[in-house]
């Protein structure tokens, strides 16, 4: 029932809230991919293979690395958890939304032992207008691929972060964004729960100032931590 709230109050307010959209849109600094190799390996032990796969967040905006980015933190962490070697490769794509990932992005995954899998889909469907019931049957798509491709690998699947806390964004499209993520996020936890072997991550952290990079939007190497 609160999500059905949402979703009216979200289609309701737009057209109120739309010329905001647009200016920031406009105006809004445009941050490089991070740089360096999309791919790489750490820590010392028995080889394991992670495979991240999404939007601006898996391409490492805001880190001036990749390694220093979601993939690379991540890798490292788990390497250290598990005394093991962790081989990374990021397949990300700023702007992307879940329609994409489904039409291109899935098809060009490598042909991998993956042992676990990060997927970070959702805001772009968020400032896209991407129906609630289009979201969910992408994602659902997007999950049966990844495994299909990996029949073993540990998923995890992360919220989408509180878009109402973004610097970025002037009130009340600040609120308005931050709504929408959370109908989104919503959604995208039922369908986690459909698929076996797949964890819904939510973002459900305290950003501080230092946590976004220079274009309040993308989080900095800390908000990546």
């Amino acid at each position: 029932m609160l999500n059905s709230t949402r979703r009216a109050l979200f289609w309701t307010l737009l057209p109120f809230v739309a010329p905001q959209a647009m200016w920031v849109r406009k105006t809004a600094p445009r941050f490089s991919d991070a740089a360096g190799p999309s791919s790489g390996c750490i820590g010392q032990g028995p080889d394991r293979q992670l495979v991240a796969v999404g939007d601006s967040i898996i391409a490492g905006v805001g880190a001036p690395s990749l390694d220093q980015a979601l993939v690379g933190q991540t890798a490292g962490a788990l390497a250290a958890e598990l005394g093991a070697r962790l081989c990374w490769q990021a397949y990300g794509r700023t702007g992307e939304r879940s329609a994409g990932l489904v039409a291109r992005r899935l098809s060009t995954l490598p042909d991998v032992d993956a042992d676990f899998v990060i997927v970070s889909m959702g805001v772009n469907d968020v400032t896209g207008l991407t129906t609630t019931s289009r979201f969910a049957e992408n994602m659902h798509a997007v999950l049966r691929g990844i495994r299909l491709r990996y029949p073993r690998a540990e998923i995890a699947v992360a919220g989408l972060p509180p878009l109402g806390v973004f610097p970025l964004l002037p009130q009340p499209l600040r609120a308005f964004l931050g709504m929408r993520a959370r109908t989104l996020s919503a959604v995208l936890c039922d369908v986690v729960e459909l698929h076996a072997g797949v964890t819904y991550v939510p973002i459900a952290i305290e950003f501080s100032p230092d946590g976004f990079s220079d274009d309040g939007f993308h989080p900095s190497p800390t908000g990546y931590r």
